[in-house]
């Protein structure tokens, strides 16, 4: 049971971190790509929000050999996982953009700003305030959602649950010892979670901006701006 705990957790990391990245280009195309990116990104996050996670991962495990693609239960089970985090992901990261407000943005324009210097140095640390905490309960449902990989046989945490059942015959025991070690890991990533929350709630912008040698953050200087 311990190495299927140890197996849910790193499958939950690298899944997140992989969906990550696929839900940032995804927000990215969707706002500021052209007519063709904006269409392909919209239809990957339709795709993968309106269909159940569960026939993703059949298809991605079953589907993919027939086409010649085949992959092991392992590149199956986090490449199904990334892409159904990162469709979500990638509306969370679109609403905390779209929640700062737009003066900030016609300010750093003002000021001489290209658009990826308004990106990294103004909207994107002011929208990570936003974007935490969903993403946060993202990770917390994905420690949930990997026991769905047991349908493509992954052994983490729900598999190994449902092979000891099988061979020892003690299904509620088997199953209660795994719902215990999902408390366990939940309200592990919920301390972590709060510390983390904690960290991004302190000021931050132009009151926080301490100016160096008489100069100003850029942050601070848009807000002077705006």
């Amino acid at each position: 049971m311990v190495q299927g705990a140890w197996t849910t957790v790193w499958l939950s990391v690298i899944s997140m971190i992989l969906g990550l990245g696929l839900g940032v280009v995804a927000a990215l195309m969707k706002m500021y790509g052209n007519r063709g990116l904006r269409w392909v990104a919209e239809f990957y996050i339709w795709l993968f929000r309106g269909t159940p996670i569960l026939i993703q991962l059949v298809i991605i495990y079953t589907g993919l050999p027939q086409l010649g693609i085949r992959l092991s239960v392992i590149e199956s089970a986090i490449i199904g996982l990334a892409l159904n985090e990162g469709a979500y992901i990638a509306e969370i990261i679109r609403s905390g953009i779209m929640s700062v407000d737009k003066g900030q943005t016609d300010a750093s324009r003002a000021v001489g700003m290209t658009w990826r210097q308004r990106m990294w140095m103004v909207i994107l640390p002011q929208a990570t305030r936003t974007i935490i905490p969903p993403l946060g309960n993202q990770f917390n449902g994905m420690l949930k959602t990997t026991s769905l990989a047991s349908v493509i046989s992954m052994e983490e945490l729900m598999r190994t649950a449902q092979m000891l059942a099988q061979v020892e015959f003690r299904v509620l025991e088997s199953y209660t010892v795994a719902a215990v070690w999902y408390l366990i890991l939940v309200s592990i990533w919920s301390l972590i979670q709060i510390r983390i929350e904690a960290h991004y709630e302190k000021p931050f912008g132009p009151q926080a901006a301490v100016p160096t040698n008489g100069k100003k953050s850029p942050a601070a200087a848009v807000g002077a701006t705006s």
